[in-house]
């Protein structure tokens, strides 16, 4: 296994460099630090900040703005600076527009938060040398589409969704996973999203026999149908997807409350990494650990690169890399070879892994 966290690689990489005149790897960071993203881009800055003092690599950071000509402004200023990696881009619209300008200059990419389908997808046609460091748009759909239906296998389970194009496409894509499992809900429907109550929904479930429900729609509205549940001894378990993350209004997650996500990255970060991050006064939180991961994986590809003589793209594809996240490895297009998304489960204060995963 090839990772940034051994020791030979780390002394392959010294001596090397050291041939060739102590040249040191430069990481351009692209990331919005201006406008309504900015707290965002501030987090890409800080994680990759403490990762560059830690691997000793050197960072050229650039104002992407989130904006297709701030993107295109970025990759002009990293190919003049010849940066060997960018990290970064949280934005469709940047990197879009940035890719050609950063092909054309051998410069791949590891994007900590787009989650745009086709910048992989159209890889083939493209070209484009980038790798995504985080989900696919369709990853979280597919995620409680297989993680439910092997759960839900022998129970009395119910699709219902807030009408809402996200919310219908998590339900079409669970339901479509149970009809090739052989699964068939016992209820579908659609519900009025944001209401004071959903008596009358919970009441229809109960009549339908539903012990499970899967909820495509916001937190507020699946803690409601939790509560309501509670109210009429339905003996229902909720489920949805990552809104769940954020915490509901008045209204609290019954306890039993399913939520498909990706775990906090605070939660399954290395110790020493944490304790860097609190030395320096940052919060662990956002994209500061994925991009601390980043860095470490462009250290670590670099470090192969320079021991086999092959361009950094190919030493970015295919290889596993110890993050201060976890292992990481990519495919052939770029994407993570194993999706984040995991099931978690409500105990009355927060969401736990279900020991099932």
């Amino acid at each position: 296994m090839r990772s940034g966290a051994t020791i030979s690689a780390a002394v392959a990489w010294l001596l090397l460099s050291g041939a060739a005149g102590a040249q040191t790897l430069t990481i351009g960071v692209a990331a919005p630090l201006s406008g309504p993203s900015a707290i965002l881009g501030k987090q890409i800055e800080a994680g990759a900040g403490l990762a560059a003092e830690a691997t000793g690599v050197e960072l050229k950071t650039v104002d992407d703005a989130c904006t297709g000509d701030g993107g295109a402004a970025a990759a002009r200023g990293f190919a003049a600076a010849k940066v060997d990696v960018v990290i970064g881009f949280l934005c469709t619209e940047a990197i879009e527009a940035a890719m050609p300008v950063l092909k054309d200059a051998n410069i791949p990419v590891i994007t900590v938060g787009v989650r745009t389908e086709s910048l992989t997808d159209r890889r083939a046609k493209t070209g484009w040398p980038v790798f995504r460091l985080g989900p696919r748009g369709d990853d979280e759909r597919n995620a409680v589409a297989s993680s439910l239906t092997r759960l839900w296998q022998n129970e009395l389970f119910a699709i219902i969704d807030d009408g809402t194009i996200y919310g219908r496409e998590m339900a079409e894509t669970f339901r479509a996973a149970a009809e090739q499992a052989a699964l068939k809900p016992v209820f579908v429907d659609t519900f009025r999203p944001q209401l004071d109550n959903q008596i009358g929904l919970v009441g229809r479930l109960k009549k339908a026999g539903a012990t499970h429900v899967f909820a495509g729609g916001d937190g507020d509205d699946i803690a409601i149908m939790g509560r309501d549940a509670a109210q009429l001894q339905a003996g229902i378990v909720l489920a949805g997807g990552e809104n769940l993350r954020t915490p509901p209004g008045d209204v609290p997650y019954a306890t039993g409350t399913l939520m498909i996500a990706p775990p906090e990255w605070a939660d399954v970060a290395d110790p020493k990494v944490l304790e860097s991050f609190s030395a320096q006064k940052i919060v662990p939180d956002g994209y500061t650990l994925p991009a601390y991961a980043a860095v470490e994986i462009a250290k670590a590809a670099a470090v192969d690169a320079a021991g086999s003589g092959k361009p950094l793209t190919d030493a970015l594809t295919g290889h596993d890399f110890r993050t201060a996240i976890g292992p990481v490895r990519f495919d052939a297009k770029g994407d993570l070879s194993q999706s984040p998304y995991r099931v978690f489960r409500f105990n009355g204060t927060s969401f736990v892994p279900l020991e099932s995963n």
